[in-house]
């Protein structure tokens, strides 16, 4: 698996501080110069100021739309102008930076340019603090290529570095960002039998190989069974087929100095899923290789602390890797299956196999966090339909009261907003509960109902109450909190989009941060 490991490493266009204005001249090693400006009186090189005020009187495109000017003496003889839209409308968020980067990155590459000088004028609105950062972050996301046309093409990243001018400080948090987005999106979005829960798994040892992390997988059937009963339920027919096995992939990043904060993640990896005996049908089984973007994500969060190694704190994560398959051996619905926290999981609907796996993942999580030093515990998942009827395109923070009297969904929202990343917070409600007890006793909660989550009421808040119920976390006084990106891993195609990663960056910022609320 060498050669993996190298796509994972090549492919990442480096992004490179730059301090001089002078950098945007003919000569000094970049060949564009592409300008995210909410208007031309923001730029503040005169040269190209004065380019583009003479080229908006013949072409009034220019300062409104994404232009490519023709500039003597500039780098490349290239100038392009992407504006900034609407950041005028107090509901407008740093976003737009990103929209405007990625349009402008996206002419440089056609025109030919492989090393553009990015160019972010400040701006004093709070709202785009991290315009610079966010617009270079989503270059990164326009110029990304699936790891299966890199492979059959042998094709080389677009640009061989991108220049941001005027910051000597962004380079090292966004390049450490991008190498965990590069790798999540090709753990998300590549097809199932090339990413399989062993290829997976094999994927990230590659990727951790002397990243300083504990890296450890469990890839024996017994020991599955017996440690992650849910887990091995979901994946009971794909035991029968050998290059389908499950895996649980444990990371553990601890930062130097004295711990003061212990971040706990549950990623969801479920490689394929067919719906098990609960089959998906009318074509909805398409885009299911993209059901891993949880455990994708929590990968590439770890992949960046692991560069950047912020000291005071510890990630430990468990990534449940299964392929939910159909076979003579499935679980079906009615089973009544032991968690490994012992609560006794009367299955409701097979194709409501995420929180299954999740549940082991945060059983185990939960044992090691009742000893930790600030534990706060979360897992991350394409989980529910409901939440993509609910938000659209934004993600679900749903935490228990623990969490909610800490304020970690109200930070990590106020992160996300920052960060490019928004959020929609969620909360739990009595209802909850009640939809996952066990009406006749006979076991302790119900995984779901039997209809699709899309049309159930309050569909993606109930599942964290049965997270909460069955990982063992219900009689724990531990901070927990649900989050739910069936909405946001992919974006364009619902089933063959560009993964996004989503909500790494945002995780990431949140786990530098020190004490929330404690």
């Amino acid at each position: 698996m060498t050669q993996v490991n190298k796509a994972v490493t090549a492919f990442q266009v480096p992004i490179i501080d730059v301090t001089s204005d002078g950098a945007i001249f003919e000569g000094e090693g970049w060949d564009a110069v592409v300008v995210i400006a909410t208007s031309l009186a923001e730029i503040k090189q005169d040269e190209v100021s004065l380019l583009a005020a003479h080229a908006r009187q013949i072409d009034m495109r220019v300062g409104k739309s994404a232009t490519l000017l023709f500039a003597p003496g500039l780098a490349g003889g290239r100038l392009i102008i992407s504006p900034v839209a609407d950041s005028g409308n107090e509901y407008s968020d740093v976003r737009i930076f990103a929209k405007a980067a990625r349009e402008g990155i996206a002419i440089a590459k056609a025109a030919g340019a492989t090393k553009p000088l990015l160019v972010v004028p400040s701006v004093t609105d709070k709202r785009f603090a991290n315009a610079e950062q966010v617009a270079a972050l989503a270059c990164g996301q326009e110029l990304w290529q699936p790891l299966e046309a890199r492979e059959a093409k042998s094709l080389p990243p677009s640009l061989t570095a991108i220049g941001l001018l005027n910051t000597a400080t962004h380079s090292l948090l966004l390049n450490a960002a991008e190498s965990g987005r590069v790798l999540a999106r090709d753990l998300c979005g590549t097809e199932p039998e090339r990413m399989s829960a062993i290829g997976f798994a094999q994927y990230c040892v590659d990727a951790f190989a002397d990243s300083g992390l504990a890296v450890s997988v469990i890839d024996q059937a017994e020991q599955l069974k017996a440690q992650y009963p849910l887990l091995s339920a979901v994946g009971r027919s794909s035991f029968d087929v050998a290059r389908h096995h499950p895996r649980v992939v444990k990371l553990e990043y601890v930062g130097e100095g004295t711990i003061t904060k212990t971040l706990f993640f549950a990623g969801k990896g479920v490689v394929y899923d067919t719906g098990g005996a609960d089959i998906k049908v009318a074509g909805s089984m398409a885009g299911m290789s993209r059901d891993k973007g949880g455990a994708a994500a929590v990968a590439g969060l770890m992949k960046a602390l692991s560069i950047l190694k912020p000291k005071g704190i510890k990630v430990v994560a468990e990534l449940g890797l299964v392929r939910n398959s159909i076979g003579s051996d499935a679980f079906v619905t009615d089973e009544i299956i032991a968690s490994h926290a012992g609560v006794r999981v009367r299955i409701g609907n097979t194709d409501a196999e995420g929180r299954l796996v999740l549940a082991d993942l945060l059983s185990h999580l939960r044992l090691q966090a009742q000893t930790a030093v600030n534990p706060k515990l979360f897992s991350v998942a394409t989980l529910t339909g409901h939440v993509v009827r609910a938000y659209g395109g934004y993600p679900a923070l749903v935490e228990n009261s623990v969490a909610k009297k800490q304020g970690v969904a109200a930070t990590l929202a106020e992160v996300g907003q920052l960060w490019g990343e928004p959020f929609e917070v969620s909360q739990l409600r009595p209802e909850d509960f009640d939809k996952v007890a066990d009406k006749n006793g006979a076991a302790d909660v119900v995984s779901s109902n039997n209809a699709p989550s899309s049309i159930t009421a309050r569909g993606h808040q109930y599942p964290a109450a049965f997270l909460i119920k069955a990982s063992g976390l219900a009689e724990t006084e531990l901070a927990f909190t649900h989050i739910d990106i069936a909405g946001s891993a992919v974006e364009g195609d619902p089933l063959y989009g560009k993964p996004t990663a989503s909500p790494l960056v945002a995780l990431l910022q949140f786990s530098f941060l020190q004490v929330v609320r404690d």
